[in-house]
C-alpha cells in the first residue's frame, strides 16, 4: 500500500466514528535502528514511541506497532465511562513557536504540523478496554511495549487520597490487562479538575504516584507531565517524584487560548493543549534542563521526550538532551508511515546504510 494513501485519524469524523473505523494493520519491512535501547530496563528495538493520544483502541496500537513504533501507548482510560468533548477535537494552529501559556493562537482552516487538543480525556467502561487491553496485548509481537495511560474520575468532594485510590484502582485494571508499561497522566491541558494539574503540585503528584507504585508493584511507572518553566520548579517535582516513578514524559502539550478568524474565542473561552510543531523547542528544552537535574542529583529516574517530534532531527535532538525514548503524537497522526522513515533516517544519519529487519508487522 502506498504511504501516500495509508489510513489517519480523521479529524473531521467524531472520536466514536474513529474508534470504530480503525485501519488495519500493514505487511512492512521495518528497518532495524542500529543501536540498543530500553525503557524503563524493557529493551526495545529503537527508542521510537507513539503518545498517548492517537491510540483509541487496540486495532490503532496495532496499526502503529505495524508502522515502525516499539512502544505504544494505549490512550488514556478511566474506572468509568467518560464521554469525548464535543467537536472539533482537533484545531489546526500555526506552527511558529509557542513559548508560554498565556499566548492566544487564531485557528487555521488547514493542518500543517500544529493543532489545539480538546477531546477531554474519554474512556470506555472498564469491561469494555480491559478485554481490548487483554487482547491487544496477545496480537502484539512480544519484542512491542505496550504502555496504558490511565487517569482518575475525579469526583467533587474527593479527597487527595481518593484521587489517588481512583488512579491505582485503574492503573491495576491495565496491569491484570497486560499492560507492560503504565502511564500515569498528571498533566492534561483540557480539563478544570485537580487531575490536569497535578504536576504543578509536587506533594500531591507524589501521594498519586505512591499508590499507584504500591498498586502495580514491579511493572514500570511513567508519569506525564505539562510545561514546567524553571528549574526550581522542576527540581521540585523530581524530588517528590524520584522514588516512585521511573520515568517522567515531558511535555504534555502547552496551554493556549484559541481564536476563531473573527477573534472570537474557542471552546467555549477555555484554554486547550497545543502539539504540534509549535512546542518542540520548549520541549526539547526541558528534557534537557531536566536531564541536568536527575545528573546533578543522582535521581534514578528516566526521561522520554515528547512534543513536537517530527523528524529525525528532532528524534535525534530529544535524544542528545537525555531522553531515553521519545513520543510522537501528531507527526505520527498527519503522516502514518513516520514511523518507517524514521528508522531508515536514524539509520542513515549513524551508519550511513540500512539493516533489514526479516520480521514483517
Amino acid at each position: 500500500m502506498s504511504h501516500e494513501i495509508l489510513p489517519r485519524y480523521e479529524i473531521r469524523q467524531s472520536y466514536q466514528w474513529n474508534y470504530d473505523h480503525a485501519p488495519d494493520p500493514i505487511d512492512s519491512d521495518q528497518v532495524s535502528v542500529v543501536g540498543e535501547y530500553q525503557i524503563c530496563g524493557l529493551p526495545i528495538e529503537s527508542p521510537l514511541a507513539v503518545a498517548a493520544g492517537p491510540l483509541l483502541n487496540g486495532r490503532w496500537v496495532l496499526y502503529y506497532a505495524s508502522l515502525g513504533f516499539d512502544v505504544l501507548t494505549y490512550k488514556t482510560v478511566r474506572t468509568e465511562y467518560r464521554d469525548c468533548y464535543p467537536m472539533p477535537n482537533l484545531l489546526p494552529v500555526p506552527d511558529h513557536p509557542l513559548h508560554s501559556s498565556s499566548q492566544s493562537l487564531t485557528a487555521e482552516s488547514q493542518m500543517a504540523g500544529s493543532w489545539a487538543i480538546s477531546f477531554g480525556m474519554p474512556s470506555k467502561l472498564p469491561d469494555i478496554w480491559q478485554a481490548d487491553v487483554e487482547w491487544t496485548r496477545r496480537q502484539l509481537d512480544p519484542q512491542k511495549r505496550l504502555a496504558v495511560s490511565v487517569v482518575a474520575t475525579v469526583q467533587p468532594d474527593w479527597t487527595l487520597q481518593e484521587v489517588a485510590k481512583d488512579y491505582a484502582r485503574c492503573a491495576r485494571w491495565a496491569v491484570d490487562a497486560g499492560a507492560d508499561l503504565i502511564e500515569i497522566n498528571l498533566s492534561c491541558p483540557n480539563v478544570s479538575t485537580c487531575d490536569g494539574q497535578l504536576y504543578q503540585q509536587p506533594e500531591d503528584a507524589r501521594v498519586v504516584a505512591e499508590a499507584v507504585k504500591e498498586a502495580i508493584s514491579e511493572t514500570p511507572l511513567l508519569a506525564k507531565i505539562g510545561f514546567v518553566p524553571d528549574d526550581t520548579r522542576a527540581l521540585a517535582l523530581l524530588s517528590e517524584l524520584a522514588d516512585s516513578v521511573d520515568a517522567m514524559i515531558m511535555v504534555n502539550g502547552i496551554s493556549a487560548r484559541i481564536l476563531d478568524a473573527e477573534g472570537g474565542s474557542c471552546f467555549g473561552g477555555e484554554y486547550r493543549g497545543v502539539g504540534g510543531l509549535a512546542i518542540f523547542d520548549r520541549c526539547v528544552d526541558q528534557v534537557s534542563r531536566f536531564r541536568k537535574l536527575v545528573s546533578e542529583h543522582q535521581f534514578p529516574t528516566e526521561i522520554v521526550g515528547c512534543g513536537g517530534v517530527a523528524t529525525a532531527d528532532d528524534v535525534l535532538a530529544m535524544l542528545d538532551a537525555g531522553a531515553l525514548a521519545v513520543q510522537i503524537a501528531t507527526a505520527a497522526m498527519i503522516d502514518p508511515a513516520l514511523g518507517l522513515t524514521l528508522r531508515r533516517e536514524l539509520n542513515r544519519r549513524r551508519t550511513g546504510c540500512e539493516s533489514r529487519n526479516n520480521r514483517s508487522s
